[in-house]
């Protein structure tokens, strides 16, 4: 199977994780002004899936080092198995929360405090549970990013003066609470795989299985999470599955393309964490949050509106991020 070999191609690969977890966002942007993020999630879902099925096919099956994905998964302990499966049951229980709170607040406040939020508990949770690289870098960097959390915070709060205000608190909730849920299931992936890429301890999974896993997780766990959802939406009315069969071929397509950006990204992440550990890994792919927010503040201008003073706090919190991420990268 495919293995990264040294540390700075783990750190390129997180950057790549970056961009594609800011990124995928925009394919709802891309669809029709009526189609339903709860609908959309359901493309997403299956882009996910059959990405984690063609990169366990093919990066997963070739080479001499390692396991390949049918032998793999025929090893593996039901342990390990469920523990990447309840990862992705995790992550999707947060990936909606984060969902909604984009379609309220916009991807320049739900991914800053949100994916932010994550950042700063999943670094903390994975470097206790693999401690890897300096921990003055890495708390000092998360440290920073906390407080542009809190700067991009007071910019919405700021942008919302005088109206709106009910929205605002259920847009800045549901991105708290996700980027809790969102902090804890890496843990649980990276848990379920080897440490050892290229001589895989029996039993644990190689990083393709255990992508597989995650991505079924996702999947099942969508028709309790989403179905959920489609009749008790945050926002909206409800909506039913005999909508979804009344998307344009878009609608659908990008979906699948967002999942599949989203997927690409988590399979980067999990391949760096060999060489870079958990959670310096973990944390840059988590800079995805300096990625949505330039997408949020100058394509989509949703800050066009906003004083000065808001607009500089911006400015702030993107430096800060900035910083932080760069002092992770300089934790090895």
């Amino acid at each position: 199977m495919f293995i990264i070999e040294n540390y700075l191609t783990a750190v390129l690969l997180c950057i790549v994780t970056m961009l594609c977890w800011g990124s995928w966002a925009n394919t709802q942007k891309l669809t029709s002004s009526r189609w339903r993020f709860e609908l959309f999630y359901w493309d997403y879902v299956l882009g996910i899936l059959i990405s984690s099925i063609l990169f366990a096919l093919t990066l997963g099956s070739v080479g001499e080092e390692g396991r390949s994905f049918i032998p793999d998964l025929n090893q593996a302990s039901q342990e390990n198995l469920f523990s990447a499966f309840l990862g992705g049951v995790i992550f999707n229980g947060a990936n909606i929360l984060l969902v909604a709170a984009i379609s309220i607040a916009g991807m320049s406040v739900a991914f800053p405090v949100g994916i932010g939020i994550a950042l700063v508990l999943g670094v903390l949770v994975n470097y206790l549970a693999a401690p890897q690289g300096s921990p003055i870098l890495i708390f000092g960097g998360v440290a920073l990013i906390s407080l542009a959390i809190m700067l991009n915070a007071r910019a919405y709060k700021q942008l919302n003066e005088g109206g709106a205000e009910k929205l605002s608190s259920k847009g800045l909730f549901l991105s708290v609470i996700s980027g809790c849920l969102m902090g804890l299931f890496y843990k649980y992936v990276a848990a379920s795989m080897a440490t050892n890429f290229v001589e895989p301890e029996v039993g644990k999974l190689s990083p393709y299985t255990a992508l597989v896993l995650f991505s079924i997780g996702v999947l099942l766990s969508s028709f309790l999470f989403n179905t959920w959802q489609m009749k008790k939406p945050f926002s909206g009315t409800s909506v039913s599955f005999g909508d979804y069969f009344q998307g344009n071929f878009q609608d659908h397509v990008m979906g699948v393309l967002g999942g599949g950006i989203w997927f690409i990204g988590m399979a980067l992440s999990i391949l760096a964490s060999e060489k870079a550990g958990p959670a310096v890994s973990y944390g840059l792919g988590q800079g995805a949050t300096v990625v949505a927010a330039i997408w949020g503040i100058f394509i989509w201008k949703e800050f066009a509106k906003a004083k000065s003073s808001t607009k500089r706090m911006l400015n702030w919190m993107l430096l800060l991020y900035i910083v932080g991420l760069a002092l992770l990268i300089g934790a090895k």
